[in-house]
């Protein structure tokens, strides 16, 4: 899952307004609050207001994150709607007070959590009593909070009432630095909003309020769950083809914002969107604040769709002597998924990345998916991808691969997902070396030219504690016009757990990248070894290793000159696999020894910027001469 955030759990960019499954539902609770905010026993609803009280909607908000009126009642807090949402698990509706005050840092909107489809339409003014909650959709997570006003009491002075005019968020009011500096107690939660220095403060003080973005690029596809992103400011890096780029942890991306709509899509279409294309005319909506996606605009009203035509990547053709190696993440796949899915993964082997002569797929789940029964064979899953690549016009590739003991390698619970080798047998060997097991650790027997694995193919260090609860790396022994070639398929553990860039704690946490270089760490070692055997060994290490090019785990990988990531050596605009939360970004690799310094390589955009995609990763392919 990142990244820019982290990008797990896979793609579950679900919201409060949508329905939530019971693992995500769980996480959610409302009013979790630090000590200082603790609210005592649920109040009962209080009487409807008749008269305007002391507090206003910018009084409740304040200058920092968290309301200094939290845990408390108010009473007739007077606001017209903005907008209102009447599905989901968010029910409510969002107010904003007319009349501002001075102060560039206090929100003058709010949202009013109903619970139940709310009865005030837009353009109502109204009074409101109620509590003022801090809500975290994530607290434990890093999240920051949703100031709102629950178990509201409402009274319409008046309908049809106009709107305050949104504020429009562009390159000229967006700064260009992210987020400040941490208070001592290591959050942004009491630091003075400074909405003219840092970007999360700009959004922070925009809060509930009418917002709008003008001809915006969007920056991620739209996801099955009626929601994308663009890019509310050009000054953010942009990609080859129209994304913006994760380029480093100390500059975020400022200009991403999600963008919902408020009615549901039974009733009002969303726009199907890939990267690239455009929302023209104006976007309009409160600014709202999520778990899955940091600071959104819900909106009322969406710009048109323009369809920017972008087209699937087609590798370039090999030569008869160039051996073609390929990494495709073919997400959580399983014989019991459908033949839309396995047509579609096969079809991408076969004429975006020319059936290359040896794939690594990472994400092959054993033969009953998530069935949770002790299965862990994947022979049936195997078969039927194959299947389909010949279906497809692609090779007979044969495969190899190692069974996980039950539960151990993580992913989808049930799952036991894996790596697997397909090769064409009428371009490269395979040797078969017996004695890999799901336990038994390869090692790299004889030297110069005789140099081989004890097994192939083979795990390395499977039981080293940094392969914990996480896929093991698969080793195969190739031979192509007489050269071994070792090839070593990867997926590293993902970022769950890992605080997000706009997380309330600055810097955010990333504490699965600890594992990460424990398994880059051992990784390295093992290639040490084998160039210690042959430095003219040739080994490519490809797959998922959930970590950028910058990475310390990346950096890990390659200490010494072992190996070196091909993805720098591609133009800066094409260097990402993956778009997570708005960014486009690198999560998958290529690498190779010393020895292979001639190697062309390319990832493949097929899924990643797509609304409709076979995987959530873009595959990839380099093209060596052993």
């Amino acid at each position: 899952m990142t990244t820019a955030a982290a990008p797990r759990p896979r793609r579950a960019a679900l919201l409060r307004a949508a329905v939530l499954p019971a693992a995500l539902a769980a996480s959610l609770v409302l009013v979790p609050l630090p000590a200082a905010y603790a609210a005592g026993p649920a109040a009962a609803v209080p009487p409807a207001p008749t008269e305007a009280g002391p507090l206003r909607i910018h009084d409740i908000q304040g200058t920092t994150r968290t309301s200094p009126q939290a845990g408390k009642p108010v009473t007739g807090v007077p606001g017209t709607v903005t907008g209102v949402r009447a599905y989901g698990s968010a029910k409510g509706f969002w107010m904003q007070d007319p009349n501002p005050d001075a102060d560039p840092a206090t929100s003058e909107g709010i949202f009013v959590y109903t619970g139940a489809a709310p009865t005030v339409r837009v353009g109502d003014s109204v009074l409101v009593s109620g509590k003022v909650t801090e809500y975290y959709p994530n607290y434990g997570g890093g999240s920051q909070s949703v100031t709102e006003l629950t178990g509201p009491a409402v009274t319409v002075l008046s309908s049809g009432n106009p709107l305050p005019a949104p504020v429009v968020v562009d390159t000229r009011n967006i700064p260009g630095t992210y987020t400040p500096p941490a208070g001592p107690d290591g959050t942004i939660d009491q630091v003075r909003l400074n909405p003219e220095k840092y970007a999360l403060d700009f959004y922070e003080s925009l809060e509930g309020m009418l917002v709008q973005v003008r001809d915006a690029r969007v920056v991620q596809a739209t996801d099955k769950y009626n929601e994308l992103w663009v890019a509310a400011d050009r000054q953010d890096q942009r990609s080859k083809r129209g994304g913006v780029l994760y380029e480093s942890y100390r500059e975020p991306n400022v200009g991403r914002l999600m963008v919902q709509q408020q009615a549901p899509a039974s009733q009002q279409p969303f726009p199907v969107a890939n990267v690239g294309d455009e929302l023209t005319g104006a976007t309009t909506g409160p600014l709202d604040y999520n778990q899955f996606g940091g600071y959104t605009l819900v909106a009322g009203s969406v710009g048109a769709l323009r369809d920017n035509h972008l087209q699937r990547e087609v590798t370039a053709q090999a030569t008869d002597r160039e051996l073609t190696v390929a990494t495709y993440n073919v997400e959580n796949l399983a014989a019991t998924n459908p033949d839309a899915k396995f047509a579609a993964l096969a079809q991408g082997v076969v004429t975006n990345l020319r059936s290359p002569d040896i794939v690594a797929l990472e994400e092959i789940q054993d033969d009953n998916g998530s069935k949770n029964d002790g299965t862990v064979g994947a022979s049936r899953t195997i078969a039927r991808f194959v299947d389909a690549v010949k279906a497809a016009g692609g090779p007979a590739y044969e495969w190899r691969s190692i069974d996980p003991q039950d539960g151990k390698d993580g992913g989808e619970p049930g799952g036991n997902i894996r790596q697997v080798f397909l090769f064409n047998p009428q371009r490269v060997s395979f040797t078969d070396i017996p004695g890999g097991t799901a336990t038994t650790a390869v090692a790299v027997t004889g030297t110069g030219a005789a140099t081989a694995l004890t097994a192939s193919p083979g795990r390395i260090e499977p039981t080293d504690e940094a392969w914990t609860d996480s896929r093991k790396p698969l080793v195969g022994q190739f031979t192509f016009r007489g050269r071994t070639v070792f090839v070593i398929a990867n997926h590293f553990n993902s970022k769950g757990g890992d605080q997000g860039i706009d997380s309330r704690f600055q810097a955010p946490t990333r504490s699965s990248e600890v594992q990460r270089i424990k398994q880059a760490t051992v990784e390295q070692a093992f290639v040490g070894k084998l160039l210690a055997a042959d430095q003219e060994a040739r080994i490519v290490a490809v797959g998922d290793y959930n970590d950028y090019q910058f990475s310390p785990a990346l950096a890990a990988l390659t200490k010494g000159g072992v190996l070196r990531d091909l993805v720098n050596e591609l133009p800066e605009t094409e260097q990402y696999s993956y778009v997570y939360q708005g960014n486009s970004q690198v999560l998958d690799h290529i690498l190779v020894s010393p020895e292979l310094g001639y190697a062309k390589y390319d990832v493949v955009h097929i899924n990643a910027e797509f609304a409709q995609q076979a995987s959530d990763h873009d595959p990839q392919v380099v093209r060596l001469k052993p």
